[in-house]
């Protein structure tokens, strides 16, 4: 499914390095890598100044809302040296989280599970770095 995303300047060429040194050094199933590199490729490339307000940065704090029960959930997309499933935050690298990049309040996802696929919808932005002027996140 193509979709319009807009990714920062920054946040693309961070992810690049991360995608390349991982195609390098991990082992084993890289379909993940493969996914974000063509969401990368796919999004319209902004300046952090420009990136709309909302829409998920790397760093941002969201709000999803599974529509099939009706269960919400608040993420903050890191990168994998910061993830923390106990703090919440989930790697850009995991499928949820390539999944949310780019997405805008609003949005559906489907997100591919091994029971079948979870409908998500961005509820909220609770934090994005840009639209708070931290630009150096």
């Amino acid at each position: 499914m193509s979709r319009n995303i807009f990714i920062t300047d920054k946040d693309q060429k961070r992810l690049k390095k991360l995608i390349d040194k991982e195609k390098e050094f991990s082992t084993g199933n890289k379909e993940y890598l493969i996914n974000l590199e063509q969401e990368l490729d796919r999004a319209n490339i902004v300046t952090s100044q420009e990136v709309p307000a909302d829409v998920i940065t790397m760093n941002s704090k969201v709000l999803l809302k599974d529509l099939d029960n009706g269960e919400e959930m608040i993420y903050t997309l890191v990168y994998p040296e910061e993830a923390d499933l106990l703090n919440d935050k989930i790697s850009v690298l995991a499928p949820v989280g390539t999944a949310i990049l780019g997405y805008r309040i609003g949005d559906v996802l489907e997100w591919k599970v091994p029971d079948g696929v979870v409908k998500l919808k961005v509820e909220k932005l609770l934090y994005q770095p840009e639209a708070a002027g931290d630009y150096d996140l």
